[in-house]
């Protein structure tokens, strides 16, 4: 683990790492706005948004736990579609350790 760093990964990485979050996020945006919610653009950004760091955070874990890449990918995409709420399950799972 001594020799992973956050700026040590080549773009190309963060960007299927944040690509794959946000398809989670629209995701998760289009079952909202099929639920009855209205459309808002700020809103959409703010899910985008959201679930592009969430998906970020999500990889680091990932990474310090020596996951494999497919487990990672979908743990990715899964928190990008939660979202804010997955950072309640995270915090959750921190703060039990």
């Amino acid at each position: 683990m001594l020799g992973k760093d956050p700026s040590t990964y080549p773009l190309i990485t963060y960007l299927w790492v944040t690509g794959l979050a946000i398809i989670g996020g629209v995701i998760s945006h289009v079952r909202k706005i099929n639920g009855g919610a209205k459309w808002n653009f700020i809103r959409f950004c703010f899910d985008i948004g959201t679930s592009a760091f969430v998906g970020v955070l999500t990889f680091w874990l990932c990474e310090a736990a020596e996951f494999q890449p497919l487990v990672t990918a979908a743990l990715i995409g899964v928190s990008g579609h939660m979202g804010s709420r997955a950072f309640f399950v995270i915090e959750r799972a921190l703060r039990q350790k």
